[in-house]
């Protein structure tokens, strides 16, 4: 058994899952691997939208990112730890202005059209940049595109824009789509959201709702001697417990994003010819939040978001509702994230003592029943973890004297009721790191966010100080220094508690030993598998 599969829960505790490692070799590589063969794989959903260049999500990458490619991809090793993809190389101008990109030459749609600077183009400045969840974020001072010849792009922004950025975001955001396809056309509606057509080593074949999606080998694909597989069939199973089932029945080779329950990885560690790896979600990684609306009156003093702080054993959602799993949080920013992670912040360690005494501070004593006060608990619906530690918290909570009724809702009515309607005092929320804080994290606490914008500062809490930190940071184009600032929003964040972060995690695949080359780049399972293979 490979040194980085998992066999036993003590191998994966805290932060060893998420951890990256550059000097670790390519996990599970055959020297000798072969074309051929289909791969069938657990999907737990079934996204409405499959393009990656609209919706920038995982359960859409997972599927999409093997049939549509972005200009570059994350990897262990390679430049800026990124592995070229449809780009070859990136260089932002000293003023910040302007970022160039050459592209690789010789690639064709999969309807057999030439791959051009005007298909990046159009995808930067009528997708990614107005409609993408994350673009409009990343490219919201894009200007213009110019192209001056086929195969350069170069991206012209109305403010100094970091290339940090840029870069950190480019396995995210820049997913590019047929121009020929989508120009003249309502973007939102066109078929070819549904059916894609991309440059990747897959074809999309046809999706059967309820049972499967099924992707065929490209072989006019750029990359030499790939993909090696024939097809990918993603094999509809929104049980999470008949994923392990089907993986022991053989009828399925892989299961990806923890699909099979953490509490059964111990025993189907031990089924002959499957193997349990964590490795390939370093740049994955999910963050336990308790989000606060700070419009609640008990909620906007400091010393109760303190209590709450205190009153929550981080060791205890590690071990008991992770299972080891998972790393405690020190912040905003998770320790996977070296170039801007910070262990130098306050500490809340759990202490619920102190908590009842910051609670006594406050002016907020217990009545005759032993209750403080009464807050609205929604826990988020996603995840098993996300549910689990909704009933903890509402533990810990009446530990120290407040009375949370838990409200559950389904995805949909969960998402309203908090991002939109504000219906809620604390929420559960599971918001991901995308590889820089500007991407998917600072909009978590930065005032001024419009309603209705899922996983962002919809508690209403304002701190003029961070928002100027995050605004300055956003425009320096000096690397070391926009690091420093991000380090300064860290210290920031867990002094004041806008949000609280708990624990952090990445996911775990379950894969049949015939699966071959998997978890050689930190984002695999949202990559486009162009190298993996499966044993005869």
């Amino acid at each position: 058994m490979s040194e980085f599969t998992v066999s036993r829960r003590h191998i994966l505790q805290a932060s060893s899952l998420l951890l990256a490692s550059t000097a670790l070799p390519t996990l599970l590589k055959a020297q000798d691997a072969g074309p051929g063969g289909r791969l069938v794989v657990a999907a737990d959903s079934e996204p409405k939208n499959l393009n990656p260049a609209i919706v920038a999500s995982n359960g859409v990458f997972f599927i999409a990112s093997k049939v549509i490619e972005p200009l570059a991809e994350a990897a262990f090793d390679g430049h800026d730890g990124l592995e070229p993809r449809l780009a070859i190389s990136w260089v932002g101008s000293a003023d910040g202005r302007s970022i160039t990109f050459k592209l690789r030459e010789g690639v064709t749609w999969h309807d057999g059209k030439p791959f051009t600077s005007a298909d990046v183009a159009f995808s930067a400045l009528n997708i990614w940049k107005p409609l993408q969840n994350l673009g409009r974020v990343v490219f919201a001072n894009l200007q213009g595109v110019d192209t001056p010849d086929d195969h350069t792009a170069i991206f012209r922004f109305a403010k100094p824009t970091p290339i940090q950025l840029i870069r950190n975001a480019l396995p995210v955001v820049s997913s590019v789509v047929p121009k020929h396809l989508y120009e003249g056309s309502d973007i939102a509606t066109n078929p070819a959201n549904t059916k894609p057509v991309g440059t990747g080593p897959f074809k999309f074949a046809e999706h059967k709702p309820g049972e499967y999606y099924r992707l065929t080998r490209n072989d006019a694909y750029w990359g030499k001697d790939q993909p090696l597989l024939d097809e990918i069939v993603f094999r509809v199973l929104p049980d999470r417990a008949g994923a392990g089932a089907a993986l022991e029945a053989e009828e399925i080779q892989l299961a990806a994003f923890s699909a099979v329950p953490l509490a059964d990885l111990d025993r189907i560690s031990k089924v002959p010819g499957l193997k349990v790896v964590s490795r390939g979600y370093e740049a994955l990684t999910y963050q336990l939040v308790v989000e606060i609306n700070h419009r609640r009156k008990e909620l906007g003093d400091l010393k109760v978001r303190q209590a709450i702080a205190h009153a929550i054993d981080k060791t205890f959602v590690v071990e008991t509702i992770f299972l080891g799993y998972a790393s405690a949080s020190t912040g905003p920013v998770p320790k996977n994230a070296p170039e801007f992670y910070d262990a130098d912040v306050p500490n809340h360690a759990f202490d619920t003592e102190k908590a009842n005494a910051l609670l006594d501070e406050a002016g907020y004593k217990r009545g005759a029943d032993g209750n403080r006060f009464t807050l609205k608990l929604r826990p988020a619906p996603y995840f098993n973890e996300t549910r689990q530690f909704g009933d903890y918290l509402r533990q810990a909570l009446a530990a120290i004297g407040i009375n949370a009724e838990i409200v559950n809702a389904d995805s949909a009515a969960h998402q309203k009721a908090v991002y939109t309607d504000h219906d809620f005092d604390l929420a559960v929320a599971p918001p991901v790191f995308r590889g820089d804080p500007a991407i998917s994290t600072t909009i978590l606490v930065q005032s001024g966010t419009p309603a209705g914008v899922p996983f962002s500062n919809q508690g209403g809490y304002r701190n003029p100080a961070l928002d100027a930190v995050i605004a300055k940071a956003a425009e320096t184009i000096d690397s070391g220094e926009r690091t420093r600032l991000y380090k300064d929003f860290q210290k920031l964040v867990v002094t004041d508690l806008p949000l609280i972060n708990v624990a952090e995690w990445g996911f775990i695949s379950v894969t049949s030993e015939r699966v071959l080359n998997i978890a050689d780049n930190p984002r695999w399972a949202v990559s486009n598998w162009a190298t993996t293979a499966l044993q005869p």
